[in-house]
């Protein structure tokens, strides 16, 4: 995905595990506290649907309850994986600091193996151009998305 304004960051990467396995991982917010460092999840309106409130709280301290930056997203999409279609959730960020949106995508690619795609456009809100700021984000996004794909990778190893 590209935007006018600039590019989104778009990592992937194969796990060894079946969409439906994937997605579930994956699509469930709360699970990205584990993957995402310094980083806490709270998630409003469980079970997860669409309307459901989330906020990422990141900083030094943000998994011990202290304040942080809050990344204050609306999950506005949430399909899972079919044989013909990926599966996608489709996270709106909302301010007051990042605007943009947090895609993950799940696709099967065969027994056993799906792939996972994690798309950042994300700028900051304020006087700055959203093409400035979408652009000093990405390579931080994209080191983020990176690790956390990696951990993800990692975690299911190590449970197989």
């Amino acid at each position: 995905m590209a935007t006018p304004a600039g590019p989104a960051v778009s990592i992937s990467r194969t796990l060894p595990l079946d969409a439906s396995d994937a997605w579930a991982l994956l699509s469930d917010v709360r699970n990205h506290a584990r993957w995402i460092p310094m980083t806490r999840i709270e998630v409003r309106g469980l079970p997860l649907a669409a309307g459901s409130k989330v906020i990422a709280t990141s900083g030094p301290f943000a998994t011990r309850g202290t304040p942080g930056l809050q990344d204050r997203m609306r999950l506005d999409r949430l399909e899972p994986p079919t044989a013909q279609a990926a599966g996608v959730a489709v996270f709106t960020k909302v301010g007051p600091l990042l605007l943009g949106t947090a895609e993950v995508r799940v696709a099967a690619l065969g027994a056993g193996t799906s792939r996972a795609t994690w798309v950042e456009d994300v700028h900051l809100a304020g006087p700055l151009p959203a093409a400035l700021t979408r652009r000093v984000l990405a390579p931080v996004l994209a080191g983020m998305v990176r690790f956390a794909l990696w951990r993800v990778a990692r975690e299911v190893a190590a449970t197989r």
